[in-house]
């Protein structure tokens, strides 16, 4: 069988890439999931035999049928049902399955919605010692395990990536021959007790290298340090992926209309972090909610972006952006089908507009539960812990952040963060430290200068409070002690008490 596309109903499937595309978007199967649809269509047709399945899917080895039926339900449900309602995989009793496959339409497939693609291919073994190969394909497993976790991007499954291994390749010409955006490649160097993991990040296109670094540890902590260099690349590539679409989107894309393209443009408008940024965001949005009503990362951002509105002090956007939120927030879950990062947005919306506590717990856990090692998701679980949760978790989190992304440039974020906890705590040089480091990030984020100023205030430096807060008034003219307090998580006043009694001290107007 041909690598070629193979289209039947609405459903394209792409053996190549794994990637089964349908009106609803892409998906990236599984290694077995891909193997198993790949013998169905091979079959045109025709039953295929349940021993001929477990050959495809599982080469060599002896597995009992049940791995066999899970595989297919979870098939199943990556197709979803036919228009008449049944299962395009049907049942051939005492034979195996077959793949129902109807004649194709003559009128044309309208236009997917496209995310991109990432193929990570086998890591070169440097050592000079082919037992360390084991090592290198078991570090790039774990990787593209950890990828496929994200949503916002697929992973080309690992049977067709390691076709490449040991060779010496164009990435261009990979980028062509998997249909792949970008391509994370990588090299592994044993000398003595040390081993050094060097990874890299390319935009196939142009061959440009968009991130890279590297990660050193012993031979005695293998297997913490795998866990270490994946959940770092998983850290890492995430943003970076993103990053490189915003300046696609403006570079080939600029008066699309497309939701998607509507969504990334929506983004560095919110990151401005800015009364006008925020509202930018959320006409774009509100434009893709049209194109696409049901996207659930696009109503959760919405809902968590009103939040932060109320948290900065802004203006609201309608008559009444609570009731609004939750609308949203209520849209989102219903269409989240566990997407780590909806769950985090909406948790973070919970608390800050709906002000439902609980809720928002139960939905950040949910969201770690489901992607550990992604950067936003480990950041609002900061949040909602701050808030709702466990302070000493909250800090955890937060650091975690800063640790496993440096260089993000929204590091003020999780940097007042860890300031907020230390002001919980009754730490106020601590977090007066931590302040100073989150303002060299973002001079105008207010947030900051909430710890800045109370901070100083209950040390007793009250020219340094009082200089902090006539820059914060230069910047939110209008804040005061209520509109600060209102926009903040109520759950437990202890938590934001001593910042607003040093803002108090300082002088903030009640």
């Amino acid at each position: 069988m041909s690598n070629s596309a193979v289209t039947f109903g609405p459903l394209t499937f792409d053996p190549a890439s794994s990637l089964l595309r349908s009106a609803e978007g892409q998906i990236s199967l599984g290694q077995r999931a891909a193997a198993l649809l790949q013998a169905l269509i091979k079959a045109d047709h025709q039953p295929v035999t349940k021993s001929a399945l477990l050959e495809a899917a599982w080469p060599g080895m002896v597995v009992e049928e049940g791995n066999l039926t899970v595989q297919i339900a979870a098939l199943r449900k990556a197709l979803g049902p036919r228009a008449d309602g049944q299962d395009w995989i049907v049942t051939v009793p005492r034979v195996g399955y077959r793949l129902v496959r109807p004649e194709p339409e003559s009128t044309p497939t309208p236009d997917l919605p496209t995310i991109p693609v990432l193929a990570v291919l086998p890591f070169a073994n440097l050592s000079g010692d082919t037992e360390q190969d084991y090592f290198a394909d078991g570090v790039v497993e774990d990787i593209i395990t950890a990828l496929s976790r994200f949503k916002s991007f697929a992973v080309i499954a690992r049977n067709s990536s390691f076709t490449y291994k040991g060779q010496s390749v164009d990435v261009r010409q990979v980028g062509h021959d998997l249909g792949v955006r970008y391509v994370l490649e990588g090299s592994i160097r044993r000398a003595g007790d040390r081993l050094r993991i060097s990874a890299q990040l390319v935009e196939c296109e142009g061959g440009q290298h968009i991130w890279a670094e590297h990660f050193d540890g012993t031979v005695e902590e293998v297997f913490d340090f795998q866990d270490r260099i994946t959940e770092g690349v998983a850290f890492v590539v995430e943003p970076q992926i993103r990053k490189a679409e915003l300046e696609r989107s403006r570079r080939d894309r600029p008066g699309s209309i497309a939701a998607y393209d509507l969504y990334l443009r929506a983004l560095p408008k919110a990151y401005l972090v800015s009364d006008e940024g925020y509202s930018d965001a959320h006409l774009l949005l509100s434009e893709a909610l049209v194109l696409e009503p049901d996207n659930s990362i696009i109503l959760a951002k919405m809902a968590a972006y009103l939040g932060y509105r109320s948290v900065l002090g802004y203006s609201p956007i309608g008559p009444d952006d609570h009731a609004l939120g939750a609308e949203l927030v209520h849209r989102a879950l219903l269409h989240s089908a566990d997407d780590a990062g909806v769950l985090a947005y909406c948790a973070d919306a919970l608390m800050h507009l709906v002000k439902d506590y609980d809720w928002a717990m139960s939905a950040i856990q949910s969201a770690v539960a489901a992607n550990p090692k992604n950067l936003e998701v480990v950041y609002r679980a900061g949040l909602v812990n701050l808030h709702c949760g466990s302070v000493a978790d909250a800090l955890e989190y937060f650091h975690r952040t800063i640790r496993l992304s440096p260089y993000d440039p929204h590091a003020h974020g999780p940097l007042t963060g860890i300031a907020h906890c230390h002001m919980a705590l009754g730490d106020f040089a601590e977090a007066l430290n931590w302040a100073k480091k989150s303002l060299t990030t973002n001079p105008n984020f207010v947030c900051t200068y909430w710890m800045l100023i109370a901070a100083n205030a209950q040390l007793g430096r009250m020219e340094e409070a009082r200089k902090f807060l006539d820059q914060f008034l230069k910047i939110a003219p209008q804040v005061s002690i209520a509109s600060i307090w209102a926009g903040q998580p109520q759950k437990d006043p202890n938590r934001c008490a001593a910042i607003l009694e040093g803002l108090r001290l300082a002088g903030l107007p009640e």
